[in-house]
């Protein structure tokens, strides 16, 4: 087994594929979140099934959002509409691209492999107590993703994102005649409007995360990496 890099070491960390899309994709989610708030003051009530209005019962009655908050500053329903369809575009043909590309570069298998080992009770234990403990790399194995990292990657990326995408598709009155199965696979369009919020609300909380580990695993390291794809072994 080879000798761990030393601190100070530069390695290449992140392919251009990964890069593009990283950044990207950063943009897309910024928007369509600001912009999606814009759309649900408009009717801030969330139902199941595969109708409501007014009068109907919901499950849910979101917050008016602030107008610093919404894409664009101000109530305009048709501008936050336009926004959202343009980057739910670049979104899902952004994800498909990237998808594509970590296939045949091999990141997905090299890099975000779940091994047996990986989830095992003892090595998630240690690798949560590692992260309360604000380490977060593993000296015999610098750069690599540690197993919160895959999962959480993994999730995001095969199953927030698809699941994002395919619900907005529901919404859309032209998947009536396209794609009717969307209609049956989520119970309806007010369950996929709910399905839909519920899942960029989990997106913005893996965002959170994200930023937070990402300072404090040392912001200039780690966005620096993800820039020119270089990235230095940290003390």
């Amino acid at each position: 087994m080879a000798d761990p890099a030393p601190p100070g070491t530069r390695l290449y960390r992140h392919r251009l594929a990964t890069r593009l899309w990283h950044w990207i994709n950063a943009i897309a989610v910024f928007i369509l979140i600001g912009s999606g708030l814009g759309i649900s003051n408009a009717h801030p009530r969330l139902y199941w099934g595969r109708y409501g209005a007014n009068f109907d019962h919901a499950w849910a009655t979101l917050p008016h959002f602030p107008a610093w908050l919404t894409i664009p500053a101000n109530y305009n329903l048709a501008m936050s509409r336009r926004w959202h369809l343009f980057f739910a575009l670049v979104l899902a043909f952004g994800l498909l691209a990237y998808m594509i590309a970590s296939l045949l570069n091999r990141h997905f298998q090299r890099d975000l492999r779940v091994r047996a080992g990986d989830v095992a009770m003892r090595h998630l234990r240690a690798d949560v107590a590692a992260h309360l403990a604000l380490r977060f790399h593993d000296p015999a194995r610098p750069g690599a993703y540690n197993v919160l990292q895959k999962l959480s990657y993994v999730a995001v990326i095969f199953i927030l994102l698809p699941l994002i995408v395919l619900t907005g598709l529901t919404l859309s009155p032209g998947m009536d005649t396209a794609w009717p199965w969307l209609l049956d696979l989520f119970g309806g369009r007010q369950s996929a409007r709910s399905l839909h919020f519920i899942t960029m609300a989990a997106i913005s909380g893996f965002i959170v995360i994200h930023l937070t580990l990402v300072i404090l695993a040392g912001a200039w390291n780690e966005v620096r990496s993800m820039l020119s794809g270089w990235w230095r072994v940290p003390e």
